[in-house]
Protein backbone atom coordinates (compact mmCIF):
# COMPACT_ATOMS: atom_id res chain seq x y z
CA UNK A 1 0.00 0.00 0.00
CA UNK A 2 1.21 3.61 -0.93
CA UNK A 3 2.02 5.60 2.01
CA UNK A 4 -0.86 8.03 2.07
CA UNK A 5 -1.32 11.87 4.08
CA UNK A 6 -4.55 13.01 4.94
CA UNK A 7 -4.90 16.71 4.19
CA UNK A 8 -8.04 18.65 6.12
CA UNK A 9 -9.03 21.81 5.11
CA UNK A 10 -10.02 23.99 8.08
CA UNK A 11 -9.33 27.72 7.35
CA UNK A 12 -12.49 29.03 6.42
CA UNK A 13 -14.25 31.91 8.30
CA UNK A 14 -18.03 30.20 7.61
CA UNK A 15 -19.95 33.63 7.27
CA UNK A 16 -23.10 31.75 6.33
CA UNK A 17 -23.08 29.87 9.59
CA UNK A 18 -23.07 32.65 11.60
CA UNK A 19 -22.30 33.28 15.45
CA UNK A 20 -18.53 34.82 15.07
CA UNK A 21 -16.60 31.25 16.01
CA UNK A 22 -15.73 29.29 12.67
CA UNK A 23 -18.01 25.99 12.37
CA UNK A 24 -15.32 24.19 12.30
CA UNK A 25 -14.51 24.75 15.88
CA UNK A 26 -18.29 24.54 16.88
CA UNK A 27 -19.42 21.75 19.39
CA UNK A 28 -20.47 18.35 17.91
CA UNK A 29 -21.33 16.22 20.28
CA UNK A 30 -19.36 17.90 23.46
CA UNK A 31 -16.34 17.95 20.93
CA UNK A 32 -15.31 20.61 18.30
CA UNK A 33 -16.23 19.99 14.43
CA UNK A 34 -13.00 19.24 13.52
CA UNK A 35 -11.56 17.04 16.51
CA UNK A 36 -14.51 15.06 14.82
CA UNK A 37 -12.79 14.33 11.11
CA UNK A 38 -9.27 14.39 12.60
CA UNK A 39 -10.03 11.96 14.68
CA UNK A 40 -11.38 9.69 11.96
CA UNK A 41 -8.21 9.87 9.46
CA UNK A 42 -5.63 9.57 12.42
CA UNK A 43 -7.43 6.24 13.64
CA UNK A 44 -7.63 5.01 10.14
CA UNK A 45 -4.68 2.18 9.58
CA UNK A 46 -4.20 3.12 6.28
CA UNK A 47 -3.55 6.81 6.33
CA UNK A 48 0.04 7.60 7.22
CA UNK A 49 -0.42 10.87 8.46
CA UNK A 50 -2.81 13.64 8.96
CA UNK A 51 -2.36 17.46 8.66
CA UNK A 52 -5.31 20.33 8.83
CA UNK A 53 -4.58 23.85 7.10
CA UNK A 54 -5.70 25.88 9.65
CA UNK A 55 -6.15 29.92 9.37
CA UNK A 56 -3.19 31.37 11.37
CA UNK A 57 -5.34 33.14 13.94
CA UNK A 58 -7.10 30.21 15.09
CA UNK A 59 -3.86 28.16 16.76
CA UNK A 60 -5.64 28.08 19.70
CA UNK A 61 -8.69 26.84 18.54
CA UNK A 62 -6.99 24.41 16.45
CA UNK A 63 -4.79 23.24 19.58
CA UNK A 64 -7.57 22.49 21.52
CA UNK A 65 -9.44 20.42 18.66
CA UNK A 66 -6.20 18.62 18.10
CA UNK A 67 -5.52 17.62 21.63
CA UNK A 68 -3.89 14.31 22.37
CA UNK A 69 -4.14 13.30 18.15
CA UNK A 70 -0.84 12.52 16.50
CA UNK A 71 -1.01 14.63 13.54
CA UNK A 72 1.86 16.66 11.53
CA UNK A 73 2.29 20.50 12.48
CA UNK A 74 -0.64 22.56 10.95
CA UNK A 75 -0.04 24.41 7.36
CA UNK A 76 -1.39 27.62 7.34
CA UNK A 77 -4.36 28.46 4.53
CA UNK A 78 -4.80 31.42 2.13
CA UNK A 79 -7.40 33.57 1.19
CA UNK A 80 -9.67 30.83 -0.80
CA UNK A 81 -10.08 27.01 -0.41
CA UNK A 82 -8.29 26.18 -3.61
CA UNK A 83 -5.40 28.70 -2.25
CA UNK A 84 -5.29 26.69 1.49
CA UNK A 85 -5.73 23.28 -0.69
CA UNK A 86 -2.46 24.25 -2.63
CA UNK A 87 -0.88 25.60 0.74
CA UNK A 88 -1.31 22.60 2.12
CA UNK A 89 0.06 20.77 -0.66
CA UNK A 90 2.97 22.60 -1.14
CA UNK A 91 3.75 22.19 3.25
CA UNK A 92 3.99 18.10 2.14
CA UNK A 93 6.78 18.62 -0.81
CA UNK A 94 9.72 18.14 1.42
CA UNK A 95 8.80 14.98 2.07
CA UNK A 96 6.43 13.79 -0.56
CA UNK A 97 3.55 10.98 -0.06
CA UNK A 98 2.87 8.74 -2.70
CA UNK A 99 -0.97 9.58 -2.32
CA UNK A 100 -3.24 12.59 -0.31
CA UNK A 101 -6.63 12.50 0.28
CA UNK A 102 -8.29 16.37 0.79
CA UNK A 103 -11.11 16.55 2.69
CA UNK A 104 -13.18 19.64 3.77
CA UNK A 105 -13.27 20.11 8.12
CA UNK A 106 -16.68 20.91 7.97
CA UNK A 107 -17.75 17.62 6.54
CA UNK A 108 -17.33 15.95 10.40
CA UNK A 109 -18.55 12.28 9.73
CA UNK A 110 -16.30 10.22 7.46
CA UNK A 111 -16.35 6.94 7.99
CA UNK A 112 -13.52 4.15 7.76
CA UNK A 113 -15.45 2.54 4.98
CA UNK A 114 -16.01 5.70 2.94
CA UNK A 115 -11.88 6.28 3.20
CA UNK A 116 -11.28 2.98 2.18
CA UNK A 117 -13.35 3.18 -0.92
CA UNK A 118 -11.51 6.18 -1.66
CA UNK A 119 -8.28 4.46 -1.15
CA UNK A 120 -8.89 1.45 -3.04
CA UNK A 121 -9.98 3.48 -6.14
CA UNK A 122 -6.74 5.15 -5.83
CA UNK A 123 -4.67 2.02 -6.87
CA UNK A 124 -5.54 2.09 -9.88
CA UNK A 125 -6.78 5.84 -10.90
CA UNK A 126 -5.26 9.12 -10.55
CA UNK A 127 -8.18 10.85 -9.14
CA UNK A 128 -11.07 9.91 -7.16
CA UNK A 129 -14.45 11.46 -5.78
CA UNK A 130 -17.29 10.39 -3.81
CA UNK A 131 -20.16 11.33 -4.65
CA UNK A 132 -24.24 10.21 -4.14
CA UNK A 133 -26.48 10.59 -7.68
CA UNK A 134 -29.16 13.50 -6.94
CA UNK A 135 -32.43 12.14 -6.31
CA UNK A 136 -34.64 15.33 -5.63
CA UNK A 137 -35.96 17.16 -8.85
CA UNK A 138 -33.75 19.99 -9.77
CA UNK A 139 -35.60 23.27 -10.89
CA UNK A 140 -34.08 26.39 -12.19
CA UNK A 141 -35.24 29.94 -10.32
CA UNK A 142 -34.76 33.36 -11.34
CA UNK A 143 -35.65 36.19 -9.01
CA UNK A 144 -38.45 33.81 -7.09
CA UNK A 145 -39.56 32.16 -9.81
CA UNK A 146 -39.05 28.65 -11.63
CA UNK A 147 -37.98 29.22 -15.01
CA UNK A 148 -37.13 25.07 -16.05
CA UNK A 149 -36.63 22.03 -15.00
CA UNK A 150 -32.78 20.23 -15.21
CA UNK A 151 -32.27 16.65 -15.92
CA UNK A 152 -30.99 15.08 -13.27
CA UNK A 153 -29.50 11.81 -15.18
CA UNK A 154 -26.13 11.51 -14.65
CA UNK A 155 -25.94 14.54 -11.53
CA UNK A 156 -23.91 13.59 -8.45
CA UNK A 157 -23.37 15.78 -5.49
CA UNK A 158 -19.33 15.52 -4.63
CA UNK A 159 -18.01 14.82 -1.14
CA UNK A 160 -14.71 14.87 0.20
CA UNK A 161 -12.44 13.06 0.90
CA UNK A 162 -11.30 13.57 -2.71
CA UNK A 163 -8.03 11.09 -3.02
CA UNK A 164 -5.38 11.89 -5.62
CA UNK A 165 -1.72 11.10 -6.92
CA UNK A 166 -0.09 13.41 -4.47
CA UNK A 167 1.85 14.55 -7.84
CA UNK A 168 -0.20 14.99 -10.05
CA UNK A 169 -2.58 17.51 -7.80
CA UNK A 170 -0.16 19.13 -6.71
CA UNK A 171 0.93 20.16 -10.50
CA UNK A 172 -2.51 20.96 -11.00
CA UNK A 173 -3.20 23.11 -8.26
CA UNK A 174 0.20 25.20 -9.48
CA UNK A 175 -1.10 25.33 -13.36
CA UNK A 176 -4.46 26.63 -12.22
CA UNK A 177 -3.62 28.98 -8.70
CA UNK A 178 -5.79 31.76 -8.71
CA UNK A 179 -9.00 30.00 -10.90
CA UNK A 180 -11.69 30.00 -8.06
CA UNK A 181 -12.30 26.95 -8.06
CA UNK A 182 -14.29 25.19 -5.40
CA UNK A 183 -13.04 21.26 -5.59
CA UNK A 184 -9.70 19.52 -5.80
CA UNK A 185 -11.70 17.02 -8.53
CA UNK A 186 -12.43 20.41 -10.75
CA UNK A 187 -8.37 21.19 -11.13
CA UNK A 188 -7.90 17.62 -12.05
CA UNK A 189 -10.22 17.21 -14.65
CA UNK A 190 -8.86 20.84 -16.02
CA UNK A 191 -5.32 19.18 -15.95
CA UNK A 192 -6.42 16.31 -18.17
CA UNK A 193 -6.66 13.74 -15.15
CA UNK A 194 -9.69 10.90 -15.34
CA UNK A 195 -11.72 10.93 -12.04
CA UNK A 196 -13.35 8.18 -10.73
CA UNK A 197 -16.25 8.22 -9.01
CA UNK A 198 -16.71 6.28 -5.40
CA UNK A 199 -20.37 5.99 -3.40
CA UNK A 200 -20.25 8.49 -0.73
CA UNK A 201 -22.02 8.23 2.22
CA UNK A 202 -25.18 10.00 3.39
CA UNK A 203 -23.95 10.82 6.81
CA UNK A 204 -20.86 12.54 5.44
CA UNK A 205 -22.61 15.77 5.18
CA UNK A 206 -21.41 19.08 4.85
CA UNK A 207 -22.18 21.51 8.09
CA UNK A 208 -22.90 24.90 6.57
CA UNK A 209 -25.87 26.00 8.40
CA UNK A 210 -26.95 25.45 11.98
CA UNK A 211 -29.35 22.64 11.12
CA UNK A 212 -26.98 21.22 9.79
CA UNK A 213 -25.38 20.55 13.12
CA UNK A 214 -28.23 19.13 14.31
CA UNK A 215 -28.59 16.15 11.88
CA UNK A 216 -24.88 15.41 12.61
CA UNK A 217 -25.76 15.17 16.20
CA UNK A 218 -28.75 12.77 15.15
CA UNK A 219 -26.56 10.95 12.84
CA UNK A 220 -23.71 10.53 15.64
CA UNK A 221 -26.08 9.20 18.52
CA UNK A 222 -27.38 6.81 15.88
CA UNK A 223 -24.27 5.51 14.51
CA UNK A 224 -22.51 4.38 18.34
CA UNK A 225 -23.48 2.89 21.34
CA UNK A 226 -22.05 3.40 24.98
CA UNK A 227 -20.48 0.46 26.33
CA UNK A 228 -18.39 1.34 29.92
CA UNK A 229 -15.38 -0.99 31.59
CA UNK A 230 -14.41 -0.90 34.75
CA UNK A 231 -10.61 -1.71 35.87
CA UNK A 232 -9.22 -2.76 39.41
CA UNK A 233 -5.42 -3.21 40.64
CA UNK A 234 -3.78 -3.85 43.15
CA UNK A 235 0.47 -3.21 43.95
CA UNK A 236 2.42 -3.63 46.95
CA UNK A 237 4.79 -0.67 48.13
CA UNK A 238 8.56 -1.45 49.22
CA UNK A 239 11.49 0.94 50.11
CA UNK A 240 12.69 2.22 46.77
CA UNK A 241 14.19 5.16 44.74
CA UNK A 242 10.33 6.38 43.63
CA UNK A 243 7.49 4.88 41.32
CA UNK A 244 5.86 5.31 38.35
CA UNK A 245 1.89 6.29 38.67
CA UNK A 246 -0.48 7.25 36.17
CA UNK A 247 2.41 7.23 33.56
CA UNK A 248 4.38 10.04 35.78
CA UNK A 249 7.21 9.44 37.80
CA UNK A 250 7.29 10.14 41.06
CA UNK A 251 10.25 10.73 43.33
CA UNK A 252 10.59 9.17 46.83
CA UNK A 253 11.92 6.30 49.13
CA UNK A 254 9.40 3.78 47.67
CA UNK A 255 8.47 1.63 44.59
CA UNK A 256 5.61 -0.08 43.72
CA UNK A 257 6.38 -3.94 42.81
CA UNK A 258 5.15 -6.04 40.08
CA UNK A 259 6.34 -7.66 36.64
CA UNK A 260 6.34 -4.71 34.46
CA UNK A 261 7.21 -1.19 36.22
CA UNK A 262 3.46 -2.10 38.56
CA UNK A 263 1.86 1.21 37.71
CA UNK A 264 -1.09 0.46 39.41
CA UNK A 265 -3.02 3.09 37.79
CA UNK A 266 -2.56 2.70 33.99
CA UNK A 267 -3.30 -0.73 34.59
CA UNK A 268 -6.96 -0.03 36.38
CA UNK A 269 -7.31 2.12 32.98
CA UNK A 270 -6.36 -0.69 30.47
CA UNK A 271 -8.25 -2.81 32.10
CA UNK A 272 -11.55 -0.70 32.07
CA UNK A 273 -10.88 -0.14 28.30
CA UNK A 274 -10.30 -3.78 27.42
CA UNK A 275 -13.59 -4.53 29.51
CA UNK A 276 -15.85 -2.04 27.77
CA UNK A 277 -14.07 -4.36 24.57
CA UNK A 278 -15.23 -7.33 25.92
CA UNK A 279 -11.72 -8.25 25.12
CA UNK A 280 -10.31 -10.06 28.56
CA UNK A 281 -7.75 -8.51 30.65
CA UNK A 282 -4.28 -7.09 30.77
CA UNK A 283 -3.15 -10.56 31.92
CA UNK A 284 -4.50 -12.23 28.81
CA UNK A 285 -2.88 -9.41 26.76
CA UNK A 286 0.60 -9.20 28.61
CA UNK A 287 1.01 -12.70 30.64
CA UNK A 288 2.76 -11.74 33.60
CA UNK A 289 4.93 -15.16 32.65
CA UNK A 290 6.55 -13.92 29.72
CA UNK A 291 9.78 -12.77 30.47
CA UNK A 292 9.64 -9.92 27.33
CA UNK A 293 7.37 -8.11 29.69
CA UNK A 294 9.29 -7.58 33.26
CA UNK A 295 10.08 -3.90 33.64
CA UNK A 296 7.81 -2.96 30.92
CA UNK A 297 6.50 0.93 30.93
CA UNK A 298 3.03 0.66 31.47
CA UNK A 299 2.08 2.90 28.44
CA UNK A 300 2.86 0.32 25.92
CA UNK A 301 -0.37 -1.65 27.88
CA UNK A 302 -2.58 1.45 27.61
CA UNK A 303 -1.38 2.28 24.16
CA UNK A 304 -2.20 -1.34 22.93
CA UNK A 305 -6.07 -0.82 24.35
CA UNK A 306 -6.64 2.49 23.14
CA UNK A 307 -5.22 0.94 19.78
CA UNK A 308 -7.60 -2.07 20.03
CA UNK A 309 -10.81 0.83 20.60
CA UNK A 310 -9.67 2.47 17.00
CA UNK A 311 -9.46 -1.11 15.71
CA UNK A 312 -12.87 -1.64 16.46
CA UNK A 313 -14.34 1.43 14.76
CA UNK A 314 -15.09 3.21 18.49
CA UNK A 315 -13.95 6.49 20.26
CA UNK A 316 -12.75 7.07 23.75
CA UNK A 317 -15.04 9.26 25.43
CA UNK A 318 -13.90 9.21 28.86
CA UNK A 319 -12.10 7.83 31.61
CA UNK A 320 -11.97 8.27 35.50
CA UNK A 321 -9.56 6.70 37.70
CA UNK A 322 -9.55 6.56 41.22
CA UNK A 323 -6.24 6.10 43.13
CA UNK A 324 -6.52 4.31 47.04
CA UNK A 325 -3.33 5.18 48.93
CA UNK A 326 -1.85 6.96 52.16
CA UNK A 327 1.29 7.91 49.91
CA UNK A 328 2.56 9.45 47.49
CA UNK A 329 0.10 12.89 47.75
CA UNK A 330 -1.62 12.73 44.62
CA UNK A 331 -2.87 16.55 44.51
CA UNK A 332 0.37 17.86 43.32
CA UNK A 333 0.78 15.47 40.54
CA UNK A 334 -2.86 15.37 39.01
CA UNK A 335 -2.28 17.90 35.89
CA UNK A 336 0.24 15.98 34.69
CA UNK A 337 -1.05 12.64 35.39
CA UNK A 338 -4.30 14.26 33.34
CA UNK A 339 -2.27 15.46 30.76
CA UNK A 340 -0.17 12.13 30.44
CA UNK A 341 -3.38 9.59 30.28
CA UNK A 342 -4.53 11.92 28.07
CA UNK A 343 -1.31 12.14 25.39
CA UNK A 344 -1.50 8.14 25.79
CA UNK A 345 -5.27 7.59 24.72
CA UNK A 346 -5.20 10.36 22.58
CA UNK A 347 -7.56 12.36 24.01
CA UNK A 348 -8.36 15.77 25.71
CA UNK A 349 -7.22 16.24 29.09
CA UNK A 350 -11.18 17.37 29.48
CA UNK A 351 -11.92 13.74 29.08
CA UNK A 352 -9.90 11.96 31.77
CA UNK A 353 -10.54 12.57 35.59
CA UNK A 354 -8.27 11.09 37.98
CA UNK A 355 -9.27 11.54 41.77
CA UNK A 356 -7.57 10.16 44.98
CA UNK A 357 -8.49 8.82 48.42
CA UNK A 358 -7.29 6.93 51.40
CA UNK A 359 -8.90 4.38 53.01
CA UNK A 360 -8.96 6.14 56.54
CA UNK A 361 -6.09 4.32 57.93
CA UNK A 362 -8.17 0.52 57.35
CA UNK A 363 -6.92 -1.99 55.46
CA UNK A 364 -3.86 -2.81 53.74
CA UNK A 365 -3.97 0.58 51.73
CA UNK A 366 -4.38 2.34 54.89
CA UNK A 367 -1.41 0.87 56.60
CA UNK A 368 0.04 1.71 53.55
CA UNK A 369 1.32 -1.90 52.66
CA UNK A 370 0.26 -1.43 48.79
CA UNK A 371 -1.95 1.31 46.43
CA UNK A 372 -5.17 0.12 44.53
CA UNK A 373 -6.69 1.69 41.93
CA UNK A 374 -9.87 1.62 40.59
CA UNK A 375 -11.14 2.86 36.80
CA UNK A 376 -14.06 3.32 34.67
CA UNK A 377 -13.78 3.98 30.79
CA UNK A 378 -16.64 5.11 28.53
CA UNK A 379 -16.21 3.98 24.88
CA UNK A 380 -18.51 4.36 21.44
CA UNK A 381 -18.45 1.71 19.11
CA UNK A 382 -20.62 1.62 16.09
CA UNK A 383 -23.45 0.56 16.58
Amino acid sequence: MANCVSLVVASGRGERFGGGLPKQYRRLAGRPVLRHCLQSFAAHPRIDAVRAVIHPEDRALYDEAAQGLALLEPAHGGATRQDSVRLGLESLAADPPELVLVHDAVRALPDAALIDRVLAALQAHAAVLPALPVTDTLKRVDHGEVTGTVDRSGLYRAQTPQGFCYRAILEAHRAFAGQGMTDDCALAEAAGLRVAVVAGAESNLKITEPGDLARAEQILAAARRPRTGMGFDVHRLAPGDGMVLMGVRLPGSWRLIGHSDADVGLHALTDALLGALCAGDIGSHFPPSEPRWAGADSALFLRHARDLVAAAGGAIEHVDATLICERPKIGPHRPAMVARVAELLQIAPAQVSIKATTTERLGFAGRGEGIAAQAIATVCLPA
